[in-house]
């Protein structure tokens, strides 16, 4: 899925200047990385808060377009105000596209209503993880890691090595010697009613 962000750089900067951009309905931000100066940007704040509610946004490669100029990014956080439905700041990095980025994709998992130990078995489906930390090349990066769990019975568990994952793509934690679990499949307690 492409995502396109539209911003304008900002010069003034500080507390009050930010607050001041807030009240205007537009929202702080800094774009850096790929060996350049950090930049100063803003952003329409309803466009940002609608596009945060995609899963997809927070694992895309975005075109970032500052004053007409487009460049690669990835959304790297975002601040929100504690109790208001507002954005208080934006983090971007840029992109090399020759270069590995290290990111965190969601897992979808299907097949979890037809799963042995579900089905015959009377379990539950536990998901321990619901995104993993992955380093790939850019043009390499998923929007989600599909996790299957047809096969799966009671008291057995998928970890981050069972996962079959497209070539260029690798678990960060995995690559460290932890192979976490990601979902399991919990027995059910006691016997069963008669």
């Amino acid at each position: 899925m492409k995502f396109e962000v539209i911003a304008a750089s900002r010069d003034v900067q500080g507390t009050g200047a930010s607050r001041r951009l807030r009240r205007t309905g537009k929202v702080p931000a800094i774009v850096y990385g790929a060996n350049q100066e950090p930049k100063a940007i803003e952003l329409d704040h309803n466009a940002m808060y609608y596009a945060l509610q995609a899963e997809a946004f927070h694992a895309s490669i975005l075109d970032l377009v500052v004053d007409g100029k487009s460049e690669k990014a990835l959304l790297r956080s975002a601040q929100y105000h504690p109790w208001k439905q507002q954005i208080l700041h934006i983090d971007f990095q840029r992109v090399d596209p020759t270069q590995k980025i290290h990111i965190k994709v969601p897992f979808h998992f299907i097949n979890g209503d037809v799963a042995p130990g579900v089905k015959t078995g009377g379990g539950t489906v536990a998901h321990v993880a619901t995104d993993a930390d992955v380093s790939c090349l850019p043009s390499q990066l998923p929007e989600f890691i599909t996790v299957d769990l047809k096969d799966l019975q009671a008291g057995q568990s998928i970890h981050l090595s069972d996962i079959a994952l497209p070539e260029g793509l690798e678990f960060v934690t995995l690559k460290h010697g932890d192979n976490a679990t990601v979902v399991s499949i919990i027995a059910p307690k006691g016997g069963s009613a008669e």
